[in-house]
């Protein structure tokens, strides 16, 4: 198989995903001494100084990524969680704790934000590349006494939302279900970071983010929250309940009717 990212093919590599509990079947055909063909991988997922890094082979994508819940923006948007857009618009006018699935976690920014606001967070992750390295930061972050708490409020389910949403257990329905499907491309003016444009070269467009708003409003009990680019069209074709707006994006409520 031939892949536009490897896996280093380390002994401590394998270590650390058994200890996070990760099956190395996730990487089929992704592992350094499986690959075939002529064309050169563009990013590397290797373990280096005691975490999980994606190291680009091309100066221009940046730094090494790692996903590090203690430092810098995600850091300070913990600690001011309450005024985030997006945990207002989950949290409307609960007064108690709820349980909120994160269908498309990525690299976990969101879903940490509403584990600081109190949820109880089900965070799903489809892609191994991007589920390791969310993983990863999850278990550091749960040994660390600032973000510990927080941390442990989170679970990481690796699979597919639709199938898993779908398949909920009826006893055990969250509160609300949040989903942050890619943005689409932008325009040369108004490039995303370095890490997102990265990440669209190594796993492509998210295609069929149109398909989880049914399932998600089927599994929900209260509502389904959606991140949109502001003057992007809503999820789907579907109009939303409301929205909150922000600079640059918006989020669209869908009330769930109970029955």
């Amino acid at each position: 198989m031939t892949a536009n990212w490897i896996v280093v093919d380390q002994p401590q590599l394998r270590q650390r995903l058994r200890q996070l509990g990760l099956d190395e079947a996730l990487f089929a055909g992704y592992w350094s001494g499986e690959q075939s063909g002529d064309a050169e991988p563009q990013a590397v997922l290797e373990y280096r100084d005691g975490v999980l890094q994606l190291r680009p082979l091309d100066r221009r994508w940046g730094h090494p990524l790692v996903v590090d819940f203690g430092q810098g923006r995600s850091g300070f948007r913990m600690a001011r969680a309450h005024h985030e857009m997006l945990v207002k618009a989950v949290t409307g006018r609960a007064r108690d704790p709820l349980r909120v699935v994160d269908a498309t976690a990525g690299l976990g920014r969101d879903t940490m934000l509403l584990g600081a606001a109190g949820f109880q967070v089900t965070a799903i992750e489809r892609h191994p590349l991007v589920a390791g390295l969310l993983s990863d930061g999850l278990e550091r972050a749960r040994l660390q006494a600032e973000s510990a708490p927080v941390a442990e409020r989170v679970e990481l389910v690796v699979g597919r939302a639709q199938a898993l949403l779908e398949t909920w257990p009826p006893a055990s329905r969250p509160d609300v279900v949040y989903l942050d499907p890619m943005f689409p491309a932008r325009s040369k003016a108004a490039l995303v970071k370095k890490e997102m444009r990265l990440f669209g070269q190594l796993l492509g467009e998210d295609m069929d983010s149109a398909s989880l708003l049914p399932p998600a409003l089927a599994a929900a009990t209260r509502k389904v929250v959606v991140k949109r680019p502001r003057k992007a069209p809503p999820l789907g074709g579907q109009e939303p309940g409301y929205r909150i707006e922000g600079k640059s994006s918006r989020f669209d409520v869908y009330p769930v009717t109970p029955g």
